[in-house]
Parts: structure tokens; C-alpha cells; sequence
């Protein structure tokens, strides 16, 4: 049993900087919508339509991801996973970086919002081939027993990309009045971002391309044909179960990080100091379990863990919100334990990437994961908004139904694991 070289800990760990330095560039957005929605549409604006106009550009790079993913992944196929994961990161940085220099609507009008507009889908674009082509790229690396752990902390580096975010977003807000956010200090982030992603696609150039690859490469085995036509047309259950383990992984991080600071102040009355306190805390305890979950995965393999770990899941998320409706002042260690808990997704891209053969593996974890995550991530915030009225609990009750279907593909996926176990012993014994 080989373990992780040197070399293996230096991919992860220039593949979760760079992952977490992108989602950081990703969503840093959404923390200074407000102050983008006053300076990119005209100030005679109703407030509610130039909020809706701002989170509309924001959704445009969900929007983008399938579209770029399988763009990328098409090439990663054909050319090699390096070329695509160095080109995500520079297609993010430089809209990002464009973004902190970019001229108001005040400068030139009606072209301020049409250029952001065409960042923001530059940005989803990017982030659409970075997500699965990072997970393809660490797997391809590490040796088979530790494919979890690779992946876990692949996803640890995207979580922390969230934190980063809040962080940098915190700090900028402490150290300009808002007069001073309004006139330049809303463009801090977004270069510093940028710059970031510029050093990032610098430090990738250290990274080699996977054995894997390099392998089907030498042997001509490549893909003769569209990989994404043989993905549909041959590895249809696949498919499924990732576009399933992606609801599962999309409901638990938009119900419980991201929409959860929102929802437990309107509910209960929580301050917006405290519950974004309680929500850092929050993302970094997922991150941490993003690693436990996936190096318990390469141990018990991953039916048995997904199965404990979305039990664990769907009661924590209950315990969450029934303990901020009893005692509100446990918030921090109950959200810990619950960010802990969504850590259980760190089981799903190891999963998803050896669902598919090496031919094909971007194409089909890209195009499984990006539409799961465009239809999904897009309904999920719909869904527990429309149930809010008739029942204050559902953010809860929606992690729980997921956190069943969780349940069931640990069980599919622990018949699997048992049967390839059990061929080579009736193999023998015959």
C-alpha cells in the first residue's frame, strides 16, 4: 500500500491554495452586492429592482458553469487535465482583477452593468471547469487508497475559499467609513483577488500532469469521439448518482452556510454580528470535516461513511434550529457541530470521480456535477423560501430529506463496495 509522497502533498496543497484563492475571487461578490448595486445602475433606481438587478448578475456565473465546465472538460480529455486547471484560474483572475478596476455607472452608464455582467460570466465559466477539474487532478495523483483524503482536502481548499471571503469582506467593512467603501475601498477585494489568482496560475506551473493522463496519452487510448457522447451515451447511472450526491452536497452547503446567517436572524432575532461570527466558525469546522470525512472514506469506504455521516447530518441541522428557537445563546458550538456535520460532502468527489473511467472522467464528473449544481443550487433557496411561511423549520427539514437520499446512495454504494469484495472471493474459491 503506497502512501502520499512528498511531491503528492505538494499537488494538494497548491491545488486547495488555488482552489481556495478561486472560490474566494467567485464569491467575494456577493459580499459588496449591495455597494456594486448602488454604484453599477442608475441612482433613480427603485432599491428592490437594483437588488434584484445585482443579484441577477450575480446568478449569471451559476448560470455560466455548466456551459464552461464542459467546455473545459472536453479539452482536459483530449489535452491534458494541467492545461485546463492552469486556464481556470486565469480566467477567473482576470475579470476579477477587472472588476476592482472597472469604471462606474456614474462614468459611463448603461456599459458599467453590461461589462460586469460579462465578468460575472467569465467568473462562472471558470469556476465551472475549476471545481471538477480540481478533483479530477488530485485523484489522478495520489494513489488509489488515498483518493478520498486528496479529494476531502481539494474541498476543504474550496470551503475555505468561502471563509476567505467573509474574512477579507469583514475587514474591508472595519477599516473604511461607508462613504469611503462607496468611493474606492469596495475595489480592495476584488484586486487583491486578482492578484492573488495571478500568483496562483504562476504557482501551477510547479504542477505536473496526472500519471493517469500521461498514461493514456502513451497508450493512445484518448477519447476518439466527443467524450461528453460517450458520457451520455454509455455511463448513464454514473451520471445519476452524481447529479444526486450534488443535490445532497449543494442543499447542505446553500441551507446550512449560506443561507443560514440570513435566516436565523429574521427567525430568531439573532444579531448580524453574532450569526456571521457563528457562521465563520461554521465554514471552518466544514473544512475540517470536509478532510475527516473523506480520509474515513479511503478507510471504510465511502457507502458506510456517507451513510453514518448523513445520519449525523440531518440531525444536526434539526438540533441547529430547534436549539436556536430553545436556547439562541449555544449558537457558536451548534453551529460548529453543524458545520462539522455538512463536512459529509467531502465523501461526494471521490465518489463522483471514480464513477467514471479516466477516458471520459472530466467530461462526465463536469457535466453531472455543473447541471446538478446550476438546477439544484438554483431551486434549493426557492424551495426553502416558499416553505418558510408555512413552517419555520424547513431549512431543517429540507437538509433531513436530503440527508435520507444521502442515506440511501451510502447503502447502494455499500452493496457495491460488498460485491466487488465478494467477486474475488468466489473467484478463488471456484
Amino acid at each position: 500500500m503506497s502512501s502520499l509522497s512528498r511531491r503528492d502533498y505538494r499537488t494538494l496543497a497548491l491545488a486547495a491554495l488555488g482552489g481556495a484563492l478561486e472560490f474566494y475571487d467567485f464569491i467575494i461578490f456577493v459580499f459588496f452586492a449591495v455597494v456594486i448595486g448602488k454604484l453599477f445602475f442608475p441612482a433613480d433606481m427603485p432599491e428592490w429592482l437594483r437588488q434584484v438587478q445585482t443579484f441577477g448578475i450575480f446568478a449569471a456565473g451559476y448560470l455560466a458553469r455548466p456551459l464552461g465546465g464542459i467546455v473545459m472538460a472536453h479539452f482536459g480529455d483530449l489535452l491534458g487535465r494541467k492545461k485546463m486547471f492552469t486556464l481556470s484560474i486565469f480566467l477567473m483572475s482576470v475579470p476579477t482583477f477587472a472588476i476592482g478596476l472597472m469604471p462606474t455607472y456614474a462614468s459611463i452608464g448603461i456599459w458599467a452593468p453590461i461589462l460586469l455582467l460579462v465578468m460575472r460570466v467569465m467568473q462562472g465559466a471558470a469556476i465551472g471547469g475549476e471545481v471538477p477539474g480540481a478533483w479530477v487532478f488530485v485523484s489522478e495523483h495520489v494513489p488509489a487508497r488515498h483518493v478520498g483524503f486528496a479529494c476531502g482536502t481539494l474541498t476543504a481548499g474550496l470551503t475555505g475559499g468561502i471563509l476567505l471571503g467573509s474574512l477579507v469582506a469583514t475587514a474591508v467593512n472595519q477599516s473604511y467609513s461607508p462613504a469611503e467603501l462607496l468611493e474606492s475601498g469596495w475595489r480592495v477585494p476584488f484586486i487583491i483577488g486578482g492578484v492573488f489568482g495571478f500568483i496562483s496560475v504562476w504557482l501551477r506551473q510547479w504542477l505536473h500532469e496526472t500519471p493517469v493522463f500521461k498514461e493514456m496519452q502513451a497508450r493512445q487510448e484518448l477519447a476518439d469521439e466527443l467524450p461528453l457522447k460517450q458520457v451520455i451515451r454509455a455511463h448513464r447511472p454514473a451520471i445519476a448518482l452524481t447529479m444526486l450526491m450534488t443535490w445532497l452536497l449543494s442543499a447542505a452547503i446553500i441551507v446550512m452556510i449560506l443561507m443560514t446567517p440570513t435566516l436565523i436572524q429574521k427567525l430568531y432575532a439573532i444579531p448580524a454580528t453574532t450569526a456571521l461570527q457563528a457562521n465563520s466558525i461554521a465554514t471552518l469546522f466544514l473544512s475540517l470535516g470536509c478532510v475527516v470525512y473523506g480520509a474515513l472514506a479511503d478507510r471504510y469506504g465511502p457507502g458506510r461513511v456517507l451513510m453514518v455521516g448523513c445520519a449525523l447530518l440531518g440531525l444536526s441541522a434539526m438540533g441547529f434550529y430547534m436549539q436556536m428557537a430553545a436556547a439562541p445563546q449555544h449558537i457558536y458550538i451548534a453551529y460548529a457541530i453543524s458545520g462539522f456535520c455538512v463536512g459529509v460532502i467531502g465523501v461526494v468527489p471521490s465518489t463522483a470521480v471514480m464513477a467514471f473511467p479516466p477516458v471520459v472522467r472530466f467530461s462526465g464528473l463536469s457535466f453531472s456535477y455543473n447541471m446538478a449544481y446550476a438546477v439544484f443550487g438554483g431551486l434549493t433557496p426557492v424551495m426553502v423560501s416558499m416553505l418558510l411561511p408555512l413552517d419555520h423549520m424547513a431549512p431543517a427539514h429540507y437538509v433531513l430529506a436530503l440527508s435520507l437520499l444521502g442515506i440511501g446512495i451510502g447503502a447502494v454504494l455499500r452493496q457495491r463496495e460488498t460485491a466487488i469484495k465478494a467477486a474475488p472471493m468466489a473467484a478463488g474459491n471456484a
